[in-house]
């Protein structure tokens, strides 16, 4: 979950290895890095720069993820995506000694088009382990923005205004996103008993 606010930025690469490694000389940093010699703490840093897109919510699975962006700057959800697979794709083949692709295939991304599609788009990914079954209650997965939306956690990675402003209270919220996993997931259920 580190990388879903690290990679949300502008920073570069040679920016984030310096700040953190201080072990680069002058003669090998990029303009970029170059610039921040005065700057002691990473987090800082990159907690100060423009984030490229709204992360509103999502749910990271065992082989797959689900996120819903709201994009900030032109480009900012193809720029965060591509970083966010870069960076945790070179972290996973570093900690597993391995080396290639990570990911099948670019990201795939569907813009919403209307309040409906938001407000089902947002239950859906919220609610994804639990509709697919890995957990009984979403509210229950760390893996996902569900229990920040609940005030489980004191994760703070999601833009939850958009969606909670739009009910009267939590409980409101909690009612109606869990009204809508169980319909998705009896659903989902249903659709292994239909033929093609």
């Amino acid at each position: 979950m580190k990388s879903l606010a690290g990679f949300n930025n502008d920073s570069t690469h040679d920016q984030r290895i310096y700040i953190k490694n201080r072990s680069l000389s002058n003669s090998e940093l990029s303009s970029e890095a170059s610039e921040l010699s005065s700057v002691n703490d990473l987090r800082s840093f990159i907690e100060s720069l423009p984030k490229l897109a709204d992360l509103i919510c999502y749910c990271l699975n065992p082989n797959h993820f689900h996120l819903l962006l709201r994009q900030i700057v032109d480009d900012g959800i193809s720029k965060f995506m591509h970083k966010l697979s870069i960076g945790y794709t070179n972290y996973f083949n570093l900690k597993n000694a391995r080396s290639g692709a990570l990911f099948q295939g670019p990201f795939k991304a569907v813009q919403i088009d209307s309040e409906e599609h938001f407000f089902w788009v947002s239950a859906y990914v919220n609610g994804n382990a639990q509709i697919h079954g890995l957990v009984a209650d979403a509210s229950k997965y760390e893996w996902c923005s569900y229990p920040e939306y609940l005030g489980v956690t004191d994760s703070a990675l999601c833009n939850k205004g958009i969606i909670l402003n739009q009910y009267e209270d939590l409980e409101k919220f909690k009612k109606a996103s869990e009204d809508c996993f169980r319909q998705m997931k009896e659903r989902k259920d249903l659709q292994k008993y239909i033929l093609d």
